[in-house]
C-alpha cells in the first residue's frame, strides 16, 4: 500500500521513523512519502519537507508566519493528490494536520491519526471535527482514551512509543560518552531548552544562571537536531558548561539531574529516571492567549499522566533565577530523589508497555482488511 505521513518537530520525526520501520516490516510493498525529518528519511520514507522549515512556536509566531504556513498547506494538498495514498497518517502537529484532515476526508482519503492532538488540554470542541475527519485514532497516553469516551468516540490506546525508542537505542558507555564529548568526571546536570530558536533563547539564558551557583556539577546543553552549533555557541561562556548535539538519550542516561522545557522531553527524562525541573516561557501575548485556552492543572506529561505534581513546573514569570536555584537544590537532595524514583516507576507502568508502533501498524493493516 501507499502511505503518506505528516509529522512536525523532532518528536514527531522520532515516532514517525519507528512507524515507518514497522510499516516496512509488516507491509513488504509499502511506499511511504512523508513530511518529517532525518529519522523518517533514514527509516525509508521519501521526505517531502523537513520540519525545520515549519518550526513556528506560539500564537504570535504563527500569526506572523501565516502566509508561509498557508503556502505549505496548499503544497501539501497538491502533493497528496499526486501521490494518491491508500492511507494518510497524521502524527500530532494539530494546527497543520487538522486542516489537511478536513480537506482529505472531503476528498475520500482514508485518514488515520497517530498520537492525538492535545484536544484534552484545550479547545475540546475540536473533537467534533476529529470524529468527522479521522477514520482511526491511535493514542499513546492512557487518560486520552478516557477523554474521548466522553464524546462517544472509540479510540485505540497502543502504549507510548518512547518506551521503544529508549529501549532500542544504540547504547554507549558513560566512559566512552564522556571521552568523546570532552566531559569531566563531575556529575552532570542536563539542560534541555527545546528545539525552536525562540524557546531556546528565552529558556537557556535563565538555565545558564545555574552553573556558577553549582560549580561541583557539569552542565551539558542538549543541542536539538534542528539547530546548528553556531546558534548555541554564544551561550557557552562558563567552564562547567558543555554542549552535545543530537545525543539527548546518551546524555540523559548518565545525568544526575535535568532542567527541561515542557514537552515530550519531560517524559523522556522521567523514563531515564532523571530527577527534573520542568520549565516553560513564551512571549507575553502567546502566554496570555494560552492560559485562557488551556484547562489543565499541569503542563508536563509526567504530572498529567500521574494526575499529581511529581515534578516541579516553573511557568512564565515563575521561571526565574531564584526559583530555579531553589528547586534545583531540592532535586539534588537524596530524600526527594528517592520519592521521585518511586513515582517514575509508577509512571512507566501506566504507559502500557513496549510495542506502540508495532501495535499501531498491526491495527492499521487489520482495519484495512475489514473495510
Amino acid at each position: 500500500m501507499k502511505y503518506y505521513i505528516i509529522s512536525g518537530e523532532a518528536s514527531g520525526d522520532l515516532h514517525g521513523s519507528n512507524l515507518i520501520k514497522q510499516l516496512k516490516i509488516q507491509d513488504k510493498n509499502a511506499e511511504i512519502r512523508c513530511w518529517g525529518g532525518d529519522l523518517m528519511e533514514q527509516a525509508g520514507g521519501i521526505l517531502v519537507t523537513h520540519y525545520k522549515e515549519r518550526a513556528f512556536m506560539g500564537f504570535a509566531e504563527v500569526f506572523t508566519n501565516l502566509s508561509k504556513i498557508l503556502g505549505f498547506i496548499k503544497f501539501c494538498k497538491a502533493d497528496i493528490l499526486e501521490f494518491n495514498p491508500d492511507k494518510l497518517i497524521f502524527i500530532d502537529n494539530s494546527g497543520f494536520n487538522l486542516r489537511i484532515a478536513k480537506w482529505a476526508k472531503a476528498h475520500n482519503f482514508n485518514t488515520i491519526y497517530y498520537i492525538s492532538p492535545q484536544v484534552w488540554a484545550s479547545r475540546a470542541g475540536r473533537v467534533k471535527a476529529i470524529k468527522r475527519d479521522i477514520d482511526e485514532m491511535y493514542v499513546v497516553l492512557p487518560f486520552v482514551k478516557d477523554f474521548y469516551k466522553k464524546f462517544d468516540y472509540n479510540v485505540n490506546f497502543v502504549g507510548h512509543p518512547l518506551l521503544d525508542a529508549i529501549s532500542n537505542r544504540n547504547k554507549v558507555s558513560e566512559l566512552e560518552f564522556r571521552k568523546n564529548n570532552n566531559l569531566s568526571n563531575k556529575p552532570i546536570i542536563a539542560l534541555l531548552p527545546g528545539s525552536r530558536k525562540q524557546e531556546i533563547q528565552k529558556l537557556l539564558s535563565i538555565m545558564l544562571k545555574m552553573p556558577a551557583k553549582f560549580p561541583d556539577f557539569e552542565f551539558v546543553i542538549a543541542g536539538a537536531p534542528s539547530q546548528d552549533f553556531e546558534f548555541y555557541k554564544p551561550f557557552i561562556t562558563q567552564n562547567n558548561v558543555q554542549f552535545v548535539s543530537n545525543k539527548t538519550y546518551d546524555l540523559l542516561s548518565i545525568s544526575y539531574a535535568a532542567i527541561v522545557t515542557s514537552g515530550t522531553a519531560t517524559l523522556e527524562t522521567a523514563l531515564f529516571k532523571v530527577p527534573e525541573i520542568v520549565c516553560y516561557k513564551t512571549s507575553w501575548i502567546s502566554y496570555q492567549i494560552g492560559k485562557r485556552l488551556i484547562n489543565l492543572k499541569f503542563i508536563s506529561l509526567v504530572n498529567l499522566i500521574m494526575d499529581k505534581e511529581v515534578v516541579k513546573e516553573l511557568i512564565q514569570n515563575d521561571f526565574n533565577e531564584e526559583s530555579l536555584e531553589k528547586e534545583l537544590v531540592k532535586i539534588l537532595d537524596d530524600t526527594n530523589r528517592a520519592r521521585l524514583f518511586l513515582d517514575y516507576y509508577d509512571l512507566e507502568q501506566k504507559l502500557g508497555g513496549k510495542g506502540a508502533s508495532k501495535k499501531t501498524v498491526e491495527l492499521i493493516l487489520k482495519n484495512s482488511k475489514t473495510t
